[in-house]
């Protein structure tokens, strides 16, 4: 990384020389001048070579980096630009340059329910309109999902907070399945969006049990300021979510290989699209172009809806467990499309 940051200031410092047009400038001048700022910005003291202004040079004026700089020889001696108004600096934007752009201010928009980055919206919101100047009338080329009006989401800047201040929180939860709220003492560690929804993961405080709250089901909360914030040990949000689809994954559960069989149709798709970030081919069937795959996951929820999520093309091999749950869920469902359906309404 400092070479390359090096790098960077000895380019910026050749072209601020080259600009200048009442100095000529010899290649020993331009070391010099590289020198100087290095020693200036980066406090480094030892001298840059005129091998290495060279390599510079060259750089510059290849398209490795997208410059192609002008960069002249005149009386056998002397560095210019051949184009006074050059600059590696004003460079036009490349259709790419323009694609990567927009898509990157299209993420950063993403993270605007967060007041922490409310000091960028303004810089977001400018890139955008020159980028707009510069492709006036374009279509969108990226499209993000987003479900603006989710209930909860006035909740993730308070919570970030929370987790960033190391608070201790009393909370008022209703799951899914519960008929009255329950309440609790959390430390809250860390805000996870899974298919458009958020989730708060924390630990109970008597216990230390791991908690994942779906934050559209969170009545309310509020500081436990008589509680000290502990970490939880067992926690590791840098890994935790390596082995597992999805959020629903508890402290010490461990992953299971799980095999199954898709059809051509269906592991083409897998193939590209992978199902978890273990998975790999295990066999492949050139006759009918149907493949056998395996993942090492946490069995959970969200890994049964991926499952089944693709229909006849993919059914489990193993382990048992597995197959049996997914196959009572898919014979329940056909039975219910067995059944008689209700008379039509005229």
């Amino acid at each position: 990384m400092p070479a390359n940051k090096n790098a960077l200031i000895r380019y910026k410092t050749i072209d601020n020389c080259l600009r200048n047009p009442y100095r000529r400038w010899t290649l020993d001048d331009l070391v010099e001048a590289c020198s100087d700022a290095l020693y200036e910005m980066e406090g480094r003291s030892r001298g840059v070579s005129v091998r290495t202004v060279q390599g510079d040079i060259q750089m510059m004026r290849s398209d490795k980096l997208g410059y192609n700089a002008p960069i002249e020889v005149y009386d056998n001696k002397y560095y210019r630009y051949a184009n006074p108004d050059y600059s590696i600096f004003n460079m036009p934007l490349s259709d790419t340059d323009f694609e990567m752009l927009q898509e990157a201010v299209d993420m950063l928009r993403q993270l605007e329910d967060f007041d922490q980055f409310s000091e960028i919206a303004d810089v977001v919101s400018r890139l955008q309109d020159k980028l707009s100047v510069t492709r006036n009338g374009m279509k969108p080329i990226v499209n993000f999902d987003k479900v603006p009006d989710l209930k909860g989401l006035r909740l993730l800047n308070p919570l970030y907070n929370h987790i960033a201040m190391h608070h201790a929180l009393h909370i008022v939860y209703q799951s899914f399945n519960a008929r009255k709220p329950q309440e609790l003492i959390i430390f809250p560690h860390l805000l996870k969006e899974f298919r458009n929804r958020w989730f708060l993961f924390g630990s109970r405080a008597n216990d230390m049990a791991l908690f994942n709250f779906a934050i559209d089901r969170i009545v309310s909360f509020d500081v436990a300021t008589d509680v000290t914030y502990r970490d939880n040990p067992g926690f590791d949000p840098e890994h935790f979510f390596d082995d597992v689809i999805g959020v629903s994954k508890n402290i010490g559960n461990k992953p299971t290989k799980v095999t199954f069989w898709a059809n051509r149709e269906q592991s083409r798709y897998i193939m590209t699209k992978p199902l978890h970030r273990s998975q790999y081919l295990v066999e492949h069937n050139r006759d009918d172009g149907s493949c056998i795959f395996q993942i090492q996951v946490v069995l959970n929820f969200e890994l049964y809806s991926v499952l089944m999520s693709y229909g006849p093309g993919l059914r489990v091999l193993a382990p048992e467990n597995v197959v049996k749950h997914i196959g009572g869920k898919l014979r329940a469902a056909a039975r219910g499309y067995d059944e008689a359906l209700p008379p039509q309404q005229e």
